[in-house]
């Protein structure tokens, strides 16, 4: 047995800790800029706390998934700043944006010099500025991965800036942040992170360790997932959602994803498409498409057992198999209300870009089996 693992260098977990938000920071440095969201949780509580640690912070609001122009605007803002360290405050969004802008804040030139697929792809030489992470939404696990995913607009893609020194420094989940998330929301945003436990969990770099948190994590998903949708007040339940969201970011961070994520990086570069909600109504599909494959391939064996596993907790039941788990991710797709790629604008005659995108996605290569152009077209055709 032998393994890599990083994440970031300290994890707080629990309703309330956003209250030693301050402290935690005057540990990072004195002068903080704050990447935010325009909607979702308040950051007032958070901006009392740094104030009251003898901070100055600069807040950037941003709207939407970040792209080149967002974090060129916020590295300004930065540097006319002279913060000293980042912090995200929000959803995934928010946090790959402070991360990606605390590292282009210590490294010469703009972002494409070190995007990958359509910029240089180089790497970065000076150690991003210290992030503190903290999600108010239950999904992404943004706050324990070490890259950054940014459009770029003018090629329609979605793609990463990535180092391990954009690991944050602090990740701070409190639980009831998300408290305030619409159905919707809580609904694309809990399969999101279903998706980042499965799809570790029957990657071909799946470890011992990434598999306990994908065990857990899918546990704790398939209890309380509806729970949160129907009752947002429900502190447990957003409580295990909020853990489980953290678990898939640990899991994804060192085992990677698969097809799931393969298409969903390149619908969200050419369509307005939110991510969790692609990755919710393609999960059933490419889990199914992964199994079939799989039940004809002798060698695969050991991760045949895997698909049956997934099964096994989400039902709770030790008699069920990978069968029973793809209907009831099925189920819990129509329970949600998860729409079809249609309700993005997506049309059949963009299906073969994105198929053809997608294969060369670098979440594709975890995929637990090679997917071909025209299986992939099949899954979007479906999903349409």
């Amino acid at each position: 047995m032998s393994f890599d693992f990083s994440t970031a260098h300290r994890i707080l977990f629990g309703n309330g800790t956003l209250q030693q938000a301050g402290g935690l920071a005057a540990g990072l440095g004195r002068r903080a800029l704050l990447i935010t969201g325009k909607t979702g949780a308040d950051p007032s509580s958070l901006i009392s706390s740094l104030e009251a640690a003898g901070l100055d912070c600069q807040r950037f609001s941003i709207d939407g998934e970040p792209d080149l122009e967002t974090a060129t605007v916020g590295v300004e803002l930065g540097r006319s700043f002279a913060a000293d360290f980042v912090i995200g405050f929000g959803g995934g969004s928010a946090l790959d944006a402070a991360k990606a802008i605390a590292a282009l804040l210590t490294n010469p030139g703009g972002p494409l010099d070190y995007l990958e697929v359509v910029g240089r792809g180089q790497p970065l030489t000076q150690p991003p500025l210290p992030v503190m992470a903290i999600p108010t939404t239950a999904g992404t696990g943004s706050e324990v991965t070490r890259n950054a995913v940014l459009s770029v607009p003018e090629h329609r893609v979605k793609v990463s800036l990535r180092h391990t020194g954009m690991l944050p420094r602090v990740a701070l989940v409190d639980p009831q942040l998300t408290l305030s998330l619409p159905p919707p929301i809580t609904a694309a945003t809990g399969m999101d992170a279903l998706t980042q436990l499965i799809e570790p969990f029957i990657s071909n770099r799946a470890n011992e360790m990434t598999d306990l948190f994908c065990l857990e994590g899918i546990r704790r998903v398939s209890g309380s997932l509806v729970k949160a949708v129907d009752n947002g007040a429900a502190l447990p339940a957003r409580t295990d959602m909020a853990y489980a969201s953290l678990l898939g970011g640990l899991a994804l961070a060192n085992a990677g994803l698969g097809a799931v994520h393969g298409l969903a990086a390149p619908i969200g570069g050419m369509f307005k498409a939110p991510h969790g909600a692609v990755c919710a109504c393609l999960l059933p599909l490419v889990f199914q498409l992964n199994y079939r494959i799989i039940q004809n391939l002798p060698e695969q064996t050991p991760m045949l057992t895997r698909f049956e596993q997934v099964g096994q907790i989400l039902l709770n039941d030790r008699k069920a198999g990978a069968d029973q788990a793809i209907e009831w991710l099925f189920d819990l797709r129509a329970r949600l209300h998860i729409p079809a790629l249609a309700a993005h604008g997506i049309q059949a005659a963009d299906l073969p870009a994105i198929a053809a995108a997608g294969l060369q996605a670098s979440s594709m290569k975890a995929n637990p089996v090679k997917l071909s152009h025209p299986q992939l077209l099949d899954v979007l055709s479906q999903a349409l």
